[in-house]
Protein backbone atom coordinates (compact mmCIF):
# COMPACT_ATOMS: atom_id res chain seq x y z
CA UNK A 1 0.00 0.00 0.00
CA UNK A 2 1.28 3.24 -1.06
CA UNK A 3 0.46 6.76 0.53
CA UNK A 4 1.59 10.02 -2.08
CA UNK A 5 0.50 12.66 -2.94
CA UNK A 6 2.01 13.65 -6.57
CA UNK A 7 0.97 14.84 -9.67
CA UNK A 8 2.28 12.03 -11.61
CA UNK A 9 1.07 8.36 -12.08
CA UNK A 10 2.99 5.89 -9.95
CA UNK A 11 1.53 2.24 -10.24
CA UNK A 12 -0.34 0.58 -7.60
CA UNK A 13 0.91 -2.85 -6.05
CA UNK A 14 -3.13 -4.32 -6.08
CA UNK A 15 -1.84 -6.19 -2.90
CA UNK A 16 -1.05 -3.30 -1.04
CA UNK A 17 -3.55 -0.70 -1.84
CA UNK A 18 -3.50 2.68 -3.63
CA UNK A 19 -0.84 5.05 -4.37
CA UNK A 20 -0.83 8.19 -3.34
CA UNK A 21 1.68 10.73 -4.62
CA UNK A 22 4.03 13.00 -3.39
CA UNK A 23 3.94 16.54 -5.14
CA UNK A 24 7.35 17.59 -5.99
CA UNK A 25 8.29 21.21 -7.02
CA UNK A 26 8.08 21.72 -10.61
CA UNK A 27 5.84 18.80 -11.22
CA UNK A 28 4.02 20.29 -14.25
CA UNK A 29 0.30 21.48 -13.09
CA UNK A 30 -1.02 20.12 -16.41
CA UNK A 31 -0.89 16.80 -15.48
CA UNK A 32 -3.20 16.84 -12.54
CA UNK A 33 -6.46 15.58 -13.35
CA UNK A 34 -9.03 17.22 -13.16
CA UNK A 35 -10.89 15.81 -10.51
CA UNK A 36 -8.29 16.54 -8.10
CA UNK A 37 -7.58 19.56 -5.66
CA UNK A 38 -5.07 22.11 -6.39
CA UNK A 39 -1.79 20.40 -4.48
CA UNK A 40 1.03 22.30 -3.09
CA UNK A 41 3.96 21.72 -4.49
CA UNK A 42 6.73 20.44 -2.36
CA UNK A 43 9.90 20.43 -1.81
CA UNK A 44 11.39 16.87 -0.92
CA UNK A 45 13.99 18.76 1.41
CA UNK A 46 11.78 20.72 3.21
CA UNK A 47 10.84 19.39 6.88
CA UNK A 48 8.33 17.06 7.52
CA UNK A 49 6.16 19.31 9.73
CA UNK A 50 5.97 22.08 7.51
CA UNK A 51 5.14 19.60 4.30
CA UNK A 52 2.54 18.34 6.03
CA UNK A 53 1.41 21.77 7.32
CA UNK A 54 1.22 22.54 3.33
CA UNK A 55 -0.76 19.68 2.83
CA UNK A 56 -3.02 20.55 5.72
CA UNK A 57 -3.80 24.04 4.31
CA UNK A 58 -4.53 22.37 0.95
CA UNK A 59 -7.10 20.43 2.39
CA UNK A 60 -8.89 23.00 4.25
CA UNK A 61 -8.98 24.99 0.82
CA UNK A 62 -10.12 21.95 -1.03
CA UNK A 63 -13.07 20.80 1.68
CA UNK A 64 -16.14 21.26 0.13
CA UNK A 65 -18.95 22.92 1.62
CA UNK A 66 -21.51 20.99 3.65
CA UNK A 67 -24.60 20.97 5.09
CA UNK A 68 -25.28 21.36 8.47
CA UNK A 69 -25.74 17.55 10.31
CA UNK A 70 -27.60 16.36 13.51
CA UNK A 71 -25.05 16.62 16.31
CA UNK A 72 -21.98 17.36 16.31
CA UNK A 73 -18.74 18.03 14.26
CA UNK A 74 -15.49 16.37 15.96
CA UNK A 75 -12.61 17.76 15.70
CA UNK A 76 -9.10 15.99 15.95
CA UNK A 77 -5.80 17.50 17.11
CA UNK A 78 -2.52 16.75 17.72
CA UNK A 79 -1.48 15.60 21.01
CA UNK A 80 1.60 18.41 21.25
CA UNK A 81 -1.09 21.08 20.94
CA UNK A 82 -3.56 19.92 23.10
CA UNK A 83 -1.83 17.71 26.14
CA UNK A 84 -1.92 20.35 28.84
CA UNK A 85 -5.21 21.18 27.81
CA UNK A 86 -6.67 17.52 28.13
CA UNK A 87 -5.22 17.62 31.75
CA UNK A 88 -5.13 13.71 31.96
CA UNK A 89 -8.55 13.07 30.83
CA UNK A 90 -7.55 11.15 28.24
CA UNK A 91 -5.32 8.94 30.78
CA UNK A 92 -8.52 9.27 32.70
CA UNK A 93 -10.83 8.07 30.15
CA UNK A 94 -8.04 4.75 29.36
CA UNK A 95 -7.97 3.97 32.07
CA UNK A 96 -11.74 3.82 32.72
CA UNK A 97 -12.09 1.15 29.99
CA UNK A 98 -9.46 -0.72 32.01
CA UNK A 99 -11.80 -0.77 35.27
CA UNK A 100 -14.59 -1.57 33.34
CA UNK A 101 -15.35 -5.39 32.52
CA UNK A 102 -15.10 -6.93 29.39
CA UNK A 103 -18.37 -7.61 27.02
CA UNK A 104 -16.08 -9.93 24.83
CA UNK A 105 -17.17 -13.59 23.80
CA UNK A 106 -16.12 -16.71 26.24
CA UNK A 107 -13.01 -17.52 23.69
CA UNK A 108 -11.25 -14.36 24.62
CA UNK A 109 -10.92 -15.27 27.48
CA UNK A 110 -7.72 -13.20 28.42
CA UNK A 111 -9.54 -10.15 27.63
CA UNK A 112 -10.57 -9.44 31.87
CA UNK A 113 -11.64 -5.35 31.21
CA UNK A 114 -13.23 -3.48 28.66
CA UNK A 115 -10.00 -2.00 27.38
CA UNK A 116 -8.80 -5.81 26.64
CA UNK A 117 -11.56 -6.04 23.88
CA UNK A 118 -10.11 -4.12 21.75
CA UNK A 119 -6.69 -5.39 21.95
CA UNK A 120 -8.62 -8.93 21.51
CA UNK A 121 -10.47 -7.73 18.45
CA UNK A 122 -6.88 -6.95 16.82
CA UNK A 123 -5.63 -9.98 17.26
CA UNK A 124 -8.57 -11.97 16.05
CA UNK A 125 -8.36 -10.19 13.20
CA UNK A 126 -4.95 -9.31 12.42
CA UNK A 127 -4.80 -11.49 9.20
CA UNK A 128 -7.16 -9.94 7.23
CA UNK A 129 -7.13 -5.78 8.54
CA UNK A 130 -3.17 -6.15 7.88
CA UNK A 131 -1.49 -5.60 4.35
CA UNK A 132 -4.71 -5.78 2.84
CA UNK A 133 -7.88 -4.10 1.40
CA UNK A 134 -9.53 -3.51 4.37
CA UNK A 135 -6.31 -1.51 6.43
CA UNK A 136 -7.03 1.79 6.15
CA UNK A 137 -10.90 1.46 6.49
CA UNK A 138 -10.86 -1.23 9.34
CA UNK A 139 -8.43 0.45 11.34
CA UNK A 140 -10.30 3.74 10.93
CA UNK A 141 -13.53 2.43 12.27
CA UNK A 142 -11.59 0.77 15.25
CA UNK A 143 -10.01 4.13 16.15
CA UNK A 144 -13.58 5.67 16.42
CA UNK A 145 -14.86 3.21 18.18
CA UNK A 146 -12.45 3.44 20.74
CA UNK A 147 -12.50 7.45 20.89
CA UNK A 148 -16.74 6.23 21.34
CA UNK A 149 -15.97 4.16 23.64
CA UNK A 150 -14.22 6.58 25.86
CA UNK A 151 -16.61 8.93 25.30
CA UNK A 152 -19.78 6.94 26.09
CA UNK A 153 -18.63 4.32 28.38
CA UNK A 154 -15.75 6.53 30.29
CA UNK A 155 -17.06 10.06 30.37
CA UNK A 156 -14.15 11.26 28.29
CA UNK A 157 -15.00 14.65 27.33
CA UNK A 158 -12.31 15.23 24.58
CA UNK A 159 -11.49 13.60 20.97
CA UNK A 160 -9.50 11.34 19.92
CA UNK A 161 -5.85 13.41 19.60
CA UNK A 162 -3.22 12.35 16.75
CA UNK A 163 0.52 12.03 17.62
CA UNK A 164 2.28 13.78 15.00
CA UNK A 165 5.67 11.51 14.24
CA UNK A 166 7.66 13.56 12.22
CA UNK A 167 7.76 16.23 14.89
CA UNK A 168 9.80 13.92 17.42
CA UNK A 169 12.43 12.27 14.70
CA UNK A 170 15.48 13.82 16.74
CA UNK A 171 14.60 12.31 20.45
CA UNK A 172 11.47 10.83 20.96
CA UNK A 173 11.55 10.75 25.13
CA UNK A 174 11.11 14.48 24.51
CA UNK A 175 7.74 14.26 22.96
CA UNK A 176 4.76 15.28 25.40
CA UNK A 177 3.60 12.06 23.89
CA UNK A 178 6.31 10.15 25.61
CA UNK A 179 8.11 12.78 28.10
CA UNK A 180 6.71 10.36 31.31
CA UNK A 181 5.25 13.91 32.77
CA UNK A 182 1.27 14.08 33.81
CA UNK A 183 0.04 14.64 30.74
CA UNK A 184 1.98 12.48 28.51
CA UNK A 185 1.16 8.95 28.17
CA UNK A 186 4.12 7.82 29.91
CA UNK A 187 7.58 7.49 29.34
CA UNK A 188 10.44 4.81 28.22
CA UNK A 189 10.35 1.70 29.88
CA UNK A 190 13.52 0.92 31.97
CA UNK A 191 16.83 -0.07 31.00
CA UNK A 192 16.86 -4.22 29.64
CA UNK A 193 19.88 -5.07 27.71
CA UNK A 194 18.93 -6.53 24.59
CA UNK A 195 20.32 -7.38 21.26
CA UNK A 196 17.92 -4.73 19.46
CA UNK A 197 14.53 -6.08 17.03
CA UNK A 198 14.25 -7.52 13.84
CA UNK A 199 11.47 -5.57 11.81
CA UNK A 200 9.91 -5.93 8.77
CA UNK A 201 8.61 -9.38 9.23
CA UNK A 202 11.96 -10.18 10.58
CA UNK A 203 13.70 -8.78 7.58
CA UNK A 204 15.38 -5.83 9.38
CA UNK A 205 17.63 -5.27 12.30
CA UNK A 206 17.03 -2.49 14.93
CA UNK A 207 19.20 -1.50 17.51
CA UNK A 208 17.77 -1.25 20.88
CA UNK A 209 17.03 1.81 22.76
CA UNK A 210 17.96 3.00 26.51
CA UNK A 211 14.80 1.25 27.79
CA UNK A 212 13.00 -2.32 26.93
CA UNK A 213 11.17 -3.30 30.62
CA UNK A 214 8.14 -1.69 31.74
CA UNK A 215 7.30 1.26 31.35
CA UNK A 216 9.15 3.62 34.53
CA UNK A 217 7.25 7.28 34.77
CA UNK A 218 4.18 8.75 34.10
CA UNK A 219 0.09 7.94 34.01
CA UNK A 220 1.17 4.21 32.92
CA UNK A 221 3.61 3.78 35.21
CA UNK A 222 1.85 0.63 36.64
CA UNK A 223 -0.40 -0.24 33.92
CA UNK A 224 -1.24 -3.81 33.10
CA UNK A 225 -1.36 -6.28 29.65
CA UNK A 226 -3.73 -8.99 29.70
CA UNK A 227 -3.19 -10.25 26.31
CA UNK A 228 -0.45 -12.05 24.59
CA UNK A 229 2.47 -11.41 23.03
CA UNK A 230 2.03 -13.70 20.36
CA UNK A 231 4.88 -12.31 17.55
CA UNK A 232 7.11 -10.22 19.28
CA UNK A 233 9.54 -8.61 17.70
CA UNK A 234 11.82 -8.29 21.02
CA UNK A 235 13.71 -10.30 23.44
CA UNK A 236 12.75 -10.39 27.05
CA UNK A 237 8.61 -9.78 26.82
CA UNK A 238 7.84 -13.55 27.85
CA UNK A 239 6.45 -16.46 26.50
CA UNK A 240 4.70 -16.53 23.13
CA UNK A 241 1.21 -16.50 23.79
CA UNK A 242 -0.83 -18.94 20.92
CA UNK A 243 -4.55 -18.10 22.39
CA UNK A 244 -7.03 -15.61 23.49
CA UNK A 245 -8.03 -17.63 25.80
CA UNK A 246 -4.91 -17.35 27.83
CA UNK A 247 -4.78 -14.93 30.78
CA UNK A 248 -1.09 -13.18 30.88
CA UNK A 249 -0.71 -10.10 33.17
CA UNK A 250 2.55 -8.28 33.14
CA UNK A 251 3.55 -4.76 32.63
CA UNK A 252 3.41 -2.74 29.57
CA UNK A 253 6.87 -2.59 28.09
CA UNK A 254 8.46 0.10 26.15
CA UNK A 255 11.65 0.76 24.34
CA UNK A 256 11.86 4.04 22.63
CA UNK A 257 13.77 4.49 19.84
CA UNK A 258 14.71 7.25 17.02
CA UNK A 259 16.69 5.19 15.23
CA UNK A 260 13.48 4.00 12.23
CA UNK A 261 12.30 7.44 12.49
CA UNK A 262 15.08 9.34 11.64
CA UNK A 263 15.64 7.17 8.40
CA UNK A 264 12.27 6.95 7.48
CA UNK A 265 9.89 9.74 8.81
CA UNK A 266 11.36 12.60 5.92
CA UNK A 267 8.93 14.28 3.34
CA UNK A 268 10.67 12.50 0.32
CA UNK A 269 10.85 9.26 2.12
CA UNK A 270 7.67 8.59 3.68
CA UNK A 271 5.20 11.07 1.62
CA UNK A 272 6.37 9.51 -1.48
CA UNK A 273 6.69 5.35 -0.28
CA UNK A 274 4.63 2.87 0.69
CA UNK A 275 2.32 2.44 4.08
CA UNK A 276 3.56 -1.38 4.38
CA UNK A 277 6.75 -0.81 3.79
CA UNK A 278 9.35 -3.32 1.53
CA UNK A 279 11.02 -5.35 3.80
CA UNK A 280 13.24 -7.17 2.08
CA UNK A 281 14.71 -4.03 0.44
CA UNK A 282 15.22 -2.68 4.11
CA UNK A 283 12.52 -0.34 4.18
CA UNK A 284 9.85 -0.34 7.29
CA UNK A 285 7.75 1.47 5.84
CA UNK A 286 5.27 4.38 7.36
CA UNK A 287 2.87 1.88 9.50
CA UNK A 288 5.52 -0.14 10.71
CA UNK A 289 8.17 2.42 11.67
CA UNK A 290 5.71 4.23 14.12
CA UNK A 291 4.41 2.03 16.33
CA UNK A 292 6.31 -1.28 15.66
CA UNK A 293 10.34 -0.20 15.70
CA UNK A 294 9.90 3.75 17.39
CA UNK A 295 7.93 2.36 20.26
CA UNK A 296 9.26 -1.27 20.05
CA UNK A 297 8.48 -3.66 22.97
CA UNK A 298 4.22 -4.34 23.72
CA UNK A 299 3.57 -2.01 19.97
CA UNK A 300 6.30 -4.05 17.68
CA UNK A 301 3.94 -7.12 18.21
CA UNK A 302 1.53 -6.62 15.42
CA UNK A 303 -1.01 -8.47 16.68
CA UNK A 304 -1.23 -7.19 20.25
CA UNK A 305 0.28 -3.82 19.72
CA UNK A 306 -2.69 -1.86 21.05
CA UNK A 307 -1.60 -3.45 24.44
CA UNK A 308 -0.10 -0.04 24.39
CA UNK A 309 -2.42 2.96 24.59
CA UNK A 310 -0.02 4.75 22.10
CA UNK A 311 -1.31 2.44 19.13
CA UNK A 312 -4.37 4.66 18.78
CA UNK A 313 -2.63 8.26 18.67
CA UNK A 314 0.06 6.81 16.63
CA UNK A 315 -3.19 5.14 14.10
CA UNK A 316 -5.35 8.98 14.61
CA UNK A 317 -2.23 10.55 12.25
CA UNK A 318 -2.28 7.65 10.53
CA UNK A 319 -5.79 8.09 9.41
CA UNK A 320 -5.25 11.75 9.37
CA UNK A 321 -3.00 11.14 6.15
CA UNK A 322 -5.67 8.95 4.68
CA UNK A 323 -8.10 12.07 5.34
CA UNK A 324 -5.78 14.51 3.71
CA UNK A 325 -5.70 11.85 0.56
CA UNK A 326 -8.89 11.95 0.18
CA UNK A 327 -9.73 14.98 0.03
CA UNK A 328 -7.16 15.86 -1.88
CA UNK A 329 -7.83 13.23 -4.44
CA UNK A 330 -11.99 13.09 -4.26
CA UNK A 331 -12.06 10.73 -7.81
CA UNK A 332 -10.24 7.99 -5.35
CA UNK A 333 -11.77 8.74 -2.18
CA UNK A 334 -14.03 5.57 -2.38
CA UNK A 335 -12.36 3.08 -3.72
CA UNK A 336 -10.65 0.32 -2.07
CA UNK A 337 -7.25 -1.54 -3.40
CA UNK A 338 -6.17 -5.35 -2.24
CA UNK A 339 -7.48 -8.67 -0.84
CA UNK A 340 -8.85 -9.34 2.00
CA UNK A 341 -5.49 -11.92 3.32
CA UNK A 342 -2.70 -10.41 4.64
CA UNK A 343 -0.09 -9.36 1.59
CA UNK A 344 -2.57 -11.95 -0.37
CA UNK A 345 -1.53 -14.69 1.59
CA UNK A 346 -3.47 -16.96 1.14
CA UNK A 347 -4.57 -16.07 -1.97
CA UNK A 348 -8.10 -14.08 -1.40
CA UNK A 349 -11.10 -12.34 -3.67
CA UNK A 350 -10.45 -8.81 -3.92
CA UNK A 351 -11.54 -6.30 -1.02
CA UNK A 352 -15.32 -4.55 -1.89
CA UNK A 353 -16.93 -1.79 -0.75
CA UNK A 354 -19.31 -3.89 0.55
CA UNK A 355 -17.58 -5.92 2.96
CA UNK A 356 -18.25 -5.52 6.68
CA UNK A 357 -15.54 -3.70 9.25
CA UNK A 358 -16.34 -6.36 11.52
CA UNK A 359 -15.92 -4.63 15.36
CA UNK A 360 -16.73 -7.79 17.32
CA UNK A 361 -17.56 -6.92 21.02
CA UNK A 362 -16.47 -3.06 20.58
CA UNK A 363 -18.93 -2.04 18.81
CA UNK A 364 -21.49 -2.32 15.81
CA UNK A 365 -19.71 -3.27 12.47
CA UNK A 366 -20.20 -1.38 9.24
CA UNK A 367 -19.48 -1.89 6.01
CA UNK A 368 -16.33 -0.53 4.23
CA UNK A 369 -18.61 2.22 2.62
CA UNK A 370 -19.21 4.12 5.61
CA UNK A 371 -15.91 5.08 6.53
CA UNK A 372 -15.15 6.91 3.70
CA UNK A 373 -16.69 10.03 4.34
CA UNK A 374 -15.80 11.97 7.66
CA UNK A 375 -18.40 14.16 7.16
CA UNK A 376 -20.88 11.82 6.00
CA UNK A 377 -23.24 12.50 9.10
CA UNK A 378 -24.18 8.87 9.45
CA UNK A 379 -21.28 7.14 11.56
CA UNK A 380 -18.59 10.06 11.17
CA UNK A 381 -18.37 13.36 11.66
CA UNK A 382 -15.05 14.56 11.87
CA UNK A 383 -12.64 16.88 10.77
CA UNK A 384 -8.38 16.84 11.78
CA UNK A 385 -6.39 19.85 12.43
Amino acid sequence: MYFSWAFVAVTALATFGRVLALPLEGTPVESRQDSEAALPKIDPSMNPVDALQELQSAVEEAMPPREPQQGSQEVHARYRACAKRLGGSDQAGEKGLCSLPSKGPEEWGAAQTRYDDFVALHVNLTLSVHGSGLFLAWHRAFVWSYETALRDECGYKGTQPYWNWFADTEDLTKSPVFDGSDTSLGGDGELVQHNGSLGGARHIYLPSGAGGGCIKSGPFKDASASIGPFNPAMDGLGPVVLDLSVYNPRCIQRDLNSYAMGRWYTTAKLLNSEVQGRYPDQFLGLHTTGHHYSINSDNADLYSSPNDPAFFLHHALFDRLYWMHQILHPAEAREVAGTVTLQDRPPSRNATVEDILDMGAVSESHPIKDMFDTLGGDSLCSIYL
